[in-house]
């Protein structure tokens, strides 16, 4: 890991896990005084390796609770476009998270919605009407075996 020294990595580590910790309670963890510790993690937010942090929601509690990928494969004119079809992925607020993939579809998109009903709106309103898409495979998630945000860090 660039740049890190074994406690900025104990402090990644527990602001992962709880990033509502204060830093008195991340130093007395790590094993560090308090200012030393408020300056490692300015630094690890100075220097990108903390880009921000949030609230993680359940999405089950705000009547989100239909979960579907969606692999989508562009036509030759749509794969010419990647930028224009990104944008407006990344304009869709229902798209959670969007990878381009190597193989023989172009993205896997992870996507929320209130039902499967809400999903089949956005899928032939708003997903299959983006130009150059040519063929979209949907997989409903039935259950969440494992659902993280946390990095393995050493």
């Amino acid at each position: 890991m660039t740049d890190l020294d074994p406690f900025e990595i104990k402090i990644l580590r527990e602001l992962q896990r709880d990033a509502n910790q204060t830093t008195a309670e991340i130093a007395e963890r790590v094993g560090l005084s308090v200012s030393p510790c408020w300056r490692r993690i300015d630094r690890l937010e100075r220097d990108g390796f903390i880009r921000k942090r949030v609230a993680i929601v359940d999405r089950r509690r705000v009547g989100l609770n239909a979960h579907v990928f969606a692999q989508v494969k562009l036509n030759a004119h749509g794969r010419a476009n990647l930028d224009e079809f990104s944008a407006a992925i990344r304009s869709f607020p229902e798209v959670l998270d969007a990878y381009v993939l190597m193989g023989s579809m172009d993205f896997m998109l992870r996507v929320v919605a209130k039902d499967i009903d809400a999903y089949e709106r956005f899928f032939f309103d708003q997903l299959s009407k983006l130009p150059g898409v040519q063929e979209i495979n949907s997989t409903v998630a039935l259950s969440e075996i494992k659902s993280t945000t946390e990095l393995p860090l050493g």
